[in-house]
């Protein structure tokens, strides 16, 4: 078993842990069952990755989001970990390469979708890989109660059967107590140690601005503060509308939601991470797995569906806990909005059927056929076809995902791949013929993707058009060549989302749509629903305050930051905060020279009550920060 430390300074760079991780770590590598509650961009990764390295062997982490999942293999292998993933938007020959590695080579991490784990052989296979942990991320989405609930995650307290002895670690940033217990009830955890970080966020101000007129509020506010902003919408129309009207009155500024290309997708994501852009307006399709620490203000123009929704979105703000923004504007006509979005969710359930059976007909399915094929599903031409709204459809499809029958892979893997079938050495004494294009593409490949002779490697075919001067229908039938002759198995880009059909297709009228997929989501999204509603409407009690109740946790006092508090001049929560403020303001005042906001966070970094009083100081105007970041005093009153 590796030091811990050790560990963590070889892959990560750091000396220390933060917060309660050394802790959880610790608890972990005594083998006890763990469940950790800890708030976005607390580090819940590296919780469960530092001591997975120090166990050695497989862990097995389970997550829903395939986008997720390849953030997360990727940024592994980045820092020279071996991981790979398993989920079912993967074609057989790479699920194939996938188990060969696992059983031939030293694989640290496999990631796996919870559908994965319904399939009886994958569990059997998983008791003969030597797995040493087993991890579930997102783990409110076992219970029914939780803001994402996927029913295959019910099935995966049947795993440990197959992995006796082996301890579980369970991982959420946005549980309840309810949520919680059923965590604990579901994943069969046996005395577990649970390990809850406050949900308290002292950097972030929480604002709800009323407004009839949102876009004039929201060129406001953004041009009221500076630095990195999300503003998040419900409507992929809609973010392309209000990125142009932000560009139109000369703001930097972009949109992004999963109806995008791949390429347009990063393009637009590496802009606003490095600054090149400076807004981005989203669906909540952006975010998840995003790290970028100095998000100064995250706006909601449209009312999420609940208090989880909008504690993770606006939790990307501060997370270099400095003073930072959250901001829902709210008009009287959000609530019956927010309602009838929550039932526009929910069609009748005969409707469902209808779908059901349309969508096999679209497929080409026959009755009794279909079982574990990955089949190519056009939602817009469906739609167009049979006359839906793309909503309804994607919420019917849902539905029939939580009732065991279809599995809407939105974005299933949608760059494409390569691997090489050739040994390196081979690559030279090669008797194929070859043509001049494919030659060429063969040594760019080689020249700018590492790994592509042990895993499948995503590559971009604009990119080599690019550099070799072809074009990318040229590089395409090079790359065709390639995989004929043997030499690399190539899997080309799709952009269309893919259905996977997880059980035989049924006659509409058998078709079983369980009360826990339908009435009791539906009856939990209404009442998540509410505390949203509530949230936004209520004019007299801390914001903070309700949030932390909401997910559990006894407040202390108030925040003193947010728009409530301000307005009532309500002090904040902690006792010596007045002396505080007053000793990181002479402390500013007397620098010899300008303290930039990041070295501030860098000298100051996990004590979040000094730079709380930094975010009051600056709130009340006696700090201002210059375009460089520079912080200076004004006299107080």
């Amino acid at each position: 078993m590796q030091d811990i430390f050790a560990i963590l300074k070889k892959h990560w760079g750091y000396d220390s842990f933060r917060d309660t991780q050394e802790e959880v770590i610790r608890s972990v590598l005594s083998g006890r069952d763990t469940l950790t509650l800890m708030p976005t961009g607390g580090g819940k990764s590296i919780c469960f990755q530092v001591p997975a390295l120090a166990l050695g062997g497989l862990t097995v982490v389970i997550t829903p989001l395939i986008s997720l999942m390849k953030d997360q293999v990727d940024n592994l292998r980045s820092r020279g970990i071996k991981a790979v993933y398993l989920h079912n938007g993967m074609n057989r020959a790479e699920i194939r390469h996938t188990f060969e590695r696992l059983h031939n080579g030293r694989i640290s991490f496999l990631y796996v979708s919870p559908e994965r784990v319904q399939n009886v052989n994958f569990r059997m296979e998983l008791g003969r890989l030597g797995v040493r942990l087993l991890v579930v991320d997102e783990a409110h989405c076992i219970s029914q109660w939780g803001y994402d609930f996927r029913p295959p995650y019910l099935r995966i307290g049947e795993l440990r059967k197959y992995l006796p002895g082996v301890p579980v670690m369970a991982l959420t940033a946005s549980a309840t107590p309810v949520v919680a217990r059923d965590i604990c009830d579901k994943l069969l955890l046996e005395d577990p140690a649970v390990h809850r970080r406050s949900f308290l966020r002292p950097n972030i101000s929480y604002v709800v601005r009323e407004s009839y007129d949102k876009d004039a509020q929201l060129l406001r506010i953004l041009s009221a503060t500076e630095g990195s902003a999300i503003v998040y919408v419900r409507s992929r129309q809609r973010t392309r509308l209000i990125a142009e009207m932000l560009e139109r009155k000369g703001f930097s500024a972009t949109y992004f939601h999963a109806g995008l290309d791949f390429e347009v997708k990063e393009r637009r994501q590496n802009d606003w991470m490095q600054g090149r852009i400076r807004i981005i307006v989203a669906t909540n399709a952006f975010g998840m797995g995003i790290d970028k620490p100095d998000v100064r203000t995250v706006v909601h123009y449209s009312m999420p569906p609940s208090l989880e929704d909008y504690y993770q979105e606006s939790g990307r703000a501060g997370r270099d806990g400095l003073p930072s923004y959250a901001v829902l504007l709210h008009s009287r006509n959000d609530d019956a909005q927010l309602r009838r979005y929550i039932t526009k969710h929910f069609p009748e359930k005969e409707r469902i059927r209808k779908i059901y059976e349309r969508v096999c007909n679209f497929l080409g399915i026959a009755l009794g056929e279909g079982y574990g094929r990955l089949l190519q599903f056009d939602i817009h031409k469906f739609c167009e076809t049979f006359g839906y709204e793309e909503q309804q459809v994607h919420a019917a499809l849902v539905i029939l995902g939580n009732s065991g029958y279809l599995e809407y892979l939105e974005e299933p893997m949608n760059r494409s791949r390569v691997l090489m079938l050739l040994e390196r050495d081979e690559m030279y004494d090669m008797n194929v013929a070859l043509s001049d294009n494919a030659s060429r593409v063969l040594m760019s490949l080689m020249r700018n993707y590492g790994g592509l002779f042990a895993d499948y490697t995503p590559i971009a075919e604009t990119k080599l058009g690019t550099e070799l001067n072809l074009a990318t229908r040229e590089v395409y039938e090079a790359l065709l060549e390639l995989s004929r002759q043997r030499v690399l198995s190539y899997i080309p880009l799709s952009r269309v989302p893919c259905i996977y059909v997880v059980t035989s297709r049924e006659e509409p009228q058998y078709v079983q749509i369980p009360r826990s997929a339908y009435e009791e989501r539906k009856e939990a999204a209404l009442v998540r629903g509410k505390g949203m509603i509530d949230f936004a409407s209520t004019a007299s009690r801390c914001r903070a305050s309700v949030i932390l109740e909401y997910f559990g946790e006894t407040p202390d006092g108030d925040c003193g930051c947010c728009d409530v508090c301000r307005k009532r001049k309500s002090p904040p929560r902690r006792r010596n905060f007045t002396q505080l403020v007053n000793d990181v303001y002479v402390f500013l005042s007397s620098a010899e020279c300008p303290v930039t906001i990041n070295a501030f966070a860098e000298r100051y970094r996990g004590k979040e009550d000094v730079l709380s009083a930094l975010r009051h100081l600056m709130a009340e105007g006696f700090v201002v920060a210059d375009n460089d970041g520079k912080l200076s005093t004004r006299k107080k009153a």
